[in-house]
């Protein structure tokens, strides 16, 4: 038996969508603008579901809860980062302003699901393969996601 154990990253996205415009937050990597969804990690002792609804506060000033779950993606970084990637849909009403809290988040854009996909400046190839299966009808219940306490 290895010493070390595979420790993943667990993340949380939010593909949001309104007036079909796509809400994605601009930060820096590497002093570049990157495009990706309202995205983060995990925190102790939070609900992965309250995990997904606290990173889009932090990086766009929007409460709303996740509606459905799209998909889980297993994913490794270039750099051999692995991470565990829950990715969930949102539909709002309509557009509504934007407040990042979170200083890595320079500004948020609404776009059309063509313009994400074709961005060259997208934070990893998961918020490409997001758009693409958000565009698919499947949406899984968020009771598949259970949190269990003893």
């Amino acid at each position: 038996m290895s010493d070390s154990q595979f420790k993943p990253h667990v993340t949380m996205a939010c593909v949001v969508q309104a007036e079909n415009k796509f809400l994605v937050v601009e930060e820096r990597v590497n002093g570049f603008p990157t495009l990706n969804q309202p995205a983060g990690h995990l925190e102790a002792d939070e609900t992965i579901i309250e995990g997904a609804q606290r990173e889009l506060w932090e990086e766009t000033g929007i409460q709303a809860a996740p509606q459905t779950l799209l998909q889980i993606y297993q994913w490794t970084a270039k750099d051999g980062t692995p991470f565990i990637r829950f990715t969930f849909a949102i539909d709002l009403p309509e557009i509504v302003a934007t407040y990042p809290h979170d200083s890595d988040i320079d500004c948020c854009h609404w776009l059309t699901a063509d313009e994400i996909i074709n961005a060259d400046n997208l934070r990893s190839p998961l918020v490409r393969e997001s758009m693409l299966r958000y565009q698919q009808p499947e949406r899984y219940p968020l009771a598949i996601i259970e949190n269990f306490q003893l």
